[in-house]
């Protein structure tokens, strides 16, 4: 008789068992996992098994758990046979003991087992939010590069590289790799790549590789990866009750933070930078995860949205520099995240409550993102027809319902930001060209922040403004933007915002990170080529040091 059980089906014949359980005997044919928090396999030996009797275990090689054993902590065996996984139900020892130098212990035999099909070619997709870092080692001189895992199975992975990877991945030598799960567990295969795919747009190499002759160990720990990543992920989506136990490869203590992975080991132009970054990555992951046709996912857009306020709260001027930093993100997360910070520090001036800033930070931050469910002909396109226009609108309308499940977001602030920050007070607007007199506060704050952000940036038709043209061309357009705002916006950031570069008399290049009350660069960080702010940047200067530049000149556009 059987049944399925978790997608394994579950096998009671005694003699099927019995031939099963032989497998296990076999060197290296076993492993252990204790039932507590889903713990790794670990090497055992079947020694003996007494059908209807008891199972007799070799654990010399894991003495450590020996005591956790004794006290009667659950565990199951877990091996390979006949083309499938299989598993024992939870068992217990009864007794353990010295046999010369080895460590035996029995514990019953099994009334049933569980087994799985192999499916070698299955790939378990890691979800928004689940990080595996992977490090990736070629035997040579030079460093090790570091990674993302994006799907694994039996036979091998998927990994998102920084871009300048791509020409590593050509060795003719195998490479290593070290996946690096959040709750520490650490494993270390032998791989070939395969293929890969550049994303210029991304700043990152989408390679695959397979693994090399993996060992029966080897095999069935990715075994255990695999399965417990689909675990995660069916736990986290929205068919699956989230409150279900989470598994153990992405808990433990460090599951706050990924130490290895594309985005912690890239160097970046100041801390703040280091730490926005994050709040980029999921920007970054969310963008993907709504071209496969996922929703947004509201504890991780909460989450980061907090994340965004307590940056804030920290260091404003740090953060507002930041947004300028993002160089290898794509522009729709550019744009979002400096929308976002742009909006907060103006806004905060006033006395919105802080659910209400938050929700308008979310809002902000993804309001653009629907553009990346459209084709990217389109986006690129230098100059856009009537018809390529309309398309282009339909953005809003195809980010909305993506927003369905994000209850704890005000739906009154994503009409204000999401929905209507395209439109104008004279109704030349998108997507419903409503008039001013139907247009939020909200509304008429978020547009004059998100055009400032979008015009300093390059677009296919038109190279990067400087901010004062940018200014010009916001007062002189008082029938389409509320000048009340504008002129709050100039006073609030001032003629040379934070984020700009400038020329000063002596013809020195410096990035302004801060201002004094009369909106004049308190502190700069010198630069000596007019590109995005990087890891290379120069002295910080500020008071006298400062002054020694003499004043700034010129604002340089650049388009970070």
């Amino acid at each position: 008789m059987t049944r399925p059980q978790d997608g394994y089906t579950r096998v009671e014949s005694p003699t099927e068992i019995e031939a099963l359980l032989e497998a296990l005997s076999e060197p290296g044919g076993a492993s252990l996992q204790l039932e507590s928090g889903g713990g790794k396999p670990l090497p055992v030996l079947v020694a003996e098994q007494q059908p209807g009797g008891h199972l007799l275990l070799d654990i010399s090689a894991i003495r450590e758990i020996a005591g956790e054993l004794g006290r009667g902590a659950p565990f199951r065996l877990l091996g390979q046979a006949r083309g499938k996984m299989l598993r024992t139900p939870p068992l217990a020892m009864s007794e353990c003991h010295e046999a010369g130098e080895r460590l035996h212990c029995t514990c019953a035999y099994p009334s049933t087992l569980e087994v799985l099909q192999r499916r070698d070619s299955f790939r378990a997709r890691l979800r928004l939010g689940m990080e595996v870092g992977v490090i990736v080692r070629d035997g040579g001189e030079e460093a090790p590069f570091q990674g993302d895992l994006k799907d694994l199975s039996l036979e091998g992975c998927q990994l998102e590289l920084p871009l300048g990877t791509a020409s590593r991945l050509a060795s003719s030598q195998p490479l290593e790799l070290e996946f690096c799960f959040p709750n520490g567990s650490r494993f270390v295969i032998q791989a070939d790549p395969r293929h890969h795919v550049v994303d210029t747009e991304r700043q990152v190499v989408r390679a695959g590789f397979r693994f090399i002759a993996p060992s029966g160990a080897q095999e069935r720990q990715l075994w255990f990866f695999v399965r417990e990543i689909e675990r995660e992920s069916a736990r986290q989506s929205n068919e699956t009750d989230i409150s279900s136990p989470a598994s153990s490869l992405f808990q433990g203590e460090a599951a706050t933070s990924t130490p290895v992975g594309r985005r912690n080991v890239q160097a970046y132009a100041t801390p703040m930078a280091k730490r926005l970054a994050r709040v980029a990555g999921y920007l970054d992951a969310q963008l993907l995860e709504l071209q496969r046709q996922g929703p947004l996912d509201p504890v991780l857009l909460s989450r980061h949205a907090d994340r965004l306020l307590l940056l804030h709260d920290e260091d404003r001027e740090g953060l507002l520099f930041a947004t300028r930093c993002m160089r290898r993100e794509p522009m729709l997360v550019r744009h979002g995240l400096a929308v976002a910070v742009h909006l907060l520090d103006l806004a905060a001036t006033g006395s919105m409550p802080r659910d209400a800033r938050k929700a308008m930070v979310a809002s902000a931050m993804v309001h653009d993102l629907g553009k990346a469910l459209l084709p990217r002909a389109l986006l690129e396109a230098p100059a856009l027809e009537t018809a390529q226009r309309a398309e282009l609108h339909t953005h809003v309308a195809l980010l909305r319902p993506r927003l369905g499940h994000c209850h704890w977001l005000a739906s009154s602030v994503v009409e204000a930001v999401v929905e209507r920050i395209n439109e104008r007070l004279d109704g030349s607007g998108y997507p419903d060209g409503l008039r001013g007199e139907r247009l939020h506060e909200l509304t008429r704050l978020a547009m004059v922040v998100d055009v400032v952000e979008a015009m300093r940036r390059d677009r296919p038709d038109r190279p990067a403004w400087r901010v004062a043209e940018v200014y010009r061309h916001l007062l002189s357009r008082p029938e389409q933007f509320d000048q009340r705002w504008v002129k709050r916006y100039i006073r609030h950031f001032g003629l040379l915002p934070i984020g700009s570069l400038v020329r000063f008399e002596g013809g020195e290049l410096g990035w302004v990170q801060g201002l004094d009350e009369r909106g004049r660069p308190a502190r700069v960080q010198l630069a000596e080529e007019a590109v995005p702010p990087g890891e290379s940047l120069g002295e910080v200067l500020h008071g006298a040091a400062l002054a020694k530049l003499g004043a700034a000149v010129e604002e340089v556009a650049v388009s970070c």
